[in-house]
């Protein structure tokens, strides 16, 4: 089902309400403006990446992939009642969680028609009891609804450098790892590999030797 986030952003990148869920040949756009074609995607990106890779012969697409940086948890007692509590989640997302996603979607990206927007939004995320239990007393609680609060940022990508920059990697660096990069980026080992991989399957980087501490890249 169609969150409020979704539609809320269709909205805002649309021209207007009527430039939203336009019919084009076998797809539905979600917005157009002006000669773009807008995909908004708030789950997976291998989810739409066939479609956008058909649409980009012919037609000039901004995938816009928010990412949610603070979300405010918002409680009811049941599906009809009022919400009855507010909380902050202490999560916090960055742009860089990005590189989470496009591990699927590097055969389509980069594109010369494709711009990969990212904005950094604030989220309310509306939670209903499930009718599972965890355990005798603890209810368990699924998502119902998730709505925009506030767009913080955006960042455009449209090249592997810009996906490098993303990173926060210098450029003139000879020879770095993924340990680098999770040094970098303070992130775990293992998300630098995912990192290492898009950026290397984008043409960002190339390899270029091999250390006791892994592979050595270097910027393309």
């Amino acid at each position: 089902m169609e969150t409020t986030l979704h539609q809320q952003l269709k909205l805002h990148y649309a021209s207007d309400e009527s430039q939203t869920e336009v019919l084009m040949g076998n797809y539905r756009i979600d917005a157009v403006r002006q000669d773009e074609l807008i995909e908004i995607q708030c789950a997976s990106l291998s989810a739409i990446r066939g479609k956008v890779k058909t649409l980009l012969n012919r037609h000039t697409v901004r995938v816009v992939k928010p990412v949610v940086h603070r979300i405010r948890i918002a409680k009811k007692k049941t599906k009809r009642s009022k919400i009855s509590s507010y909380r902050m989640s202490p999560k916090r997302g960055e742009l860089i969680d990005v590189f989470d996603d496009l591990i699927y979607f590097t055969r389509v990206f980069p594109h010369e028609n494709l711009i990969l927007e990212l904005p950094l939004v604030n989220v309310q995320q509306t939670r209903i009891p499930s009718r599972r239990k965890r355990g005798w007393q603890r209810k368990d609680y699924r998502v119902e609804d998730v709505a925009l609060e506030e767009i913080e940022s955006t960042c455009e990508l449209r090249t592997p450098a810009d996906l490098f920059d993303l990173v926060g990697l210098d450029p003139e660096r000879d020879a770095f790892t993924t340990e680098d990069i999770a040094a970098i980026t303070q992130r775990p080992r293992w998300f630098a590999q995912k990192i290492a991989y898009v950026l290397k399957h984008t043409g960002a980087i190339s390899a270029v030797g091999r250390k006791k501490s892994g592979i050595q890249y270097r910027a393309a």
